[in-house]
């Protein structure tokens, strides 16, 4: 039997994923039989995830984080809306978050018993603050936000919307699980340093440059964390906040090392690289007569006729479609300016000639 060959990138074009750093992938290869979710037996990961706990810190404005590494932003949503519920401990919670939130919460709100309120965005693709207020209520036990969509790279008002969520008693989360590595170069107002947000998802295996999986959960309040707890008997470790129980301590310790390596001036690179050629990207398109959303992340999303989309993914691109329709290209770190002129060059050839109906 042939072995089988990692995914090449360089026609990856919708992935949120990319590359990890050299450092990040000889760290992983060093802790991969370790477990942190038994932090008292093994100490040495435990260690590296504190590491990685205030490097996530210092990225997102807060001093004193709580939370754990994630297996991605998934479990992170999950585990946020957990904890709120335990926390406000009211018999008929809901949430509430824009139609922009991350596929995650359905699965949260399905699994944890939670209503989830999806309310209308913008003309911007960002939540729209009145219908959230709108939508909220005494049985609200979170609000959430994000700071980076999967579609369209926005990033929702969040000091608005957290005003919107104490004022009902509830906590905001801030879901910046691709954002988080971009956004500490940006004006956007994101951060625990912006507003008084409860807690984050931001992935160190996305814009982070870690192995998957290697996600993130923070929280302000550590009494927020503790509503998570379990004890847990037959471990060296009294108690365990996370939700798999058993994590990758290669995901943990590869986050520590790629944010050693990277933060910030390697993580402003990449941003400003990839933000040149997202703009770069946009112009090629419009130029060319299609209909784009001009990128205020390094995500471009445009309206290209079905039959081209499927030659394109025929030719061997990995790209994919928002929920509305438009094609998604996201320009993450490996995404090099000559994979998108290649692009556009089979786009052109297309466009000259028969494609798929």
């Amino acid at each position: 039997m042939q072995r089988a060959a990692p995914q090449e990138f360089d026609r990856v074009l919708s992935s949120m994923c990319t590359r990890p750093h050299p450092a990040a992938r000889k760290a992983a290869e060093r802790f991969f039989a370790t477990n942190p979710g038994d932090p008292a037996t093994y100490q040495a990961v435990a260690a590296l995830e504190e590491d990685a706990l205030s490097y996530l810190g210092d990225i997102t404005g807060l001093s004193t984080p709580h939370g754990y590494v994630t297996s991605g932003g998934t479990e992170a949503n999950i585990q946020a809306i957990r904890a709120a519920r335990n926390h406000a401990r009211d018999d008929d919670p809901n949430v509430v978050a824009p139609e922009s939130i991350h596929f995650s919460f359905q699965k949260a709100a399905d699994v944890l018993d939670v209503e989830l309120r999806i309310v209308p965005v913008d003309d911007d693709y960002r939540a729209n603050v009145a219908a959230v207020r709108e939508a909220v209520d005494d049985h609200t036990v979170l609000v959430a936000g994000v700071a980076g969509t999967t579609e369209f790279g926005r990033v929702d008002p969040i000091p608005e919307l957290t005003a919107v969520a104490h004022d009902a008693g509830a906590l905001m989360h801030v879901d910046a699980a691709w954002g988080g590595f971009i956004l500490p170069f940006t004006d956007h107002e994101w951060s625990f340093a912006h507003a008084p947000i409860d807690s984050m998802t931001i992935d160190p295996h996305k814009y982070g440059q870690a192995v998957v999986p290697a996600g993130g959960l923070l929280f302000r309040d550590k009494s927020v964390v503790d509503s998570l707890a379990v004890d847990t008997p037959y471990l060296e470790s009294a108690s365990q906040a996370s939700l798999t129980g058993t994590r990758s301590g290669a995901g943990v310790a590869s986050a520590a090392a790629a944010m050693r390596e990277l933060w910030p001036d390697g993580y402003r690179d990449a941003y400003e690289r990839q933000q040149t050629n997202a703009e770069w990207f946009y112009d090629e398109l419009r130029s060319r007569g299609y209909d784009a959303v001009e990128p205020d992340l390094p995500l471009v999303a445009a309206s290209v006729p079905d039959g081209q989309f499927e030659s394109l993914r025929d030719l061997g691109w990995r790209i994919s479609r928002t929920a509305s329709g438009e094609l998604r290209i996201v320009c993450m770190p490996h995404v090099s300016r000559e994979s998108l002129r290649a692009f556009l060059s089979d786009l052109d050839d297309l466009r000259s000639g028969p494609t798929r109906n």
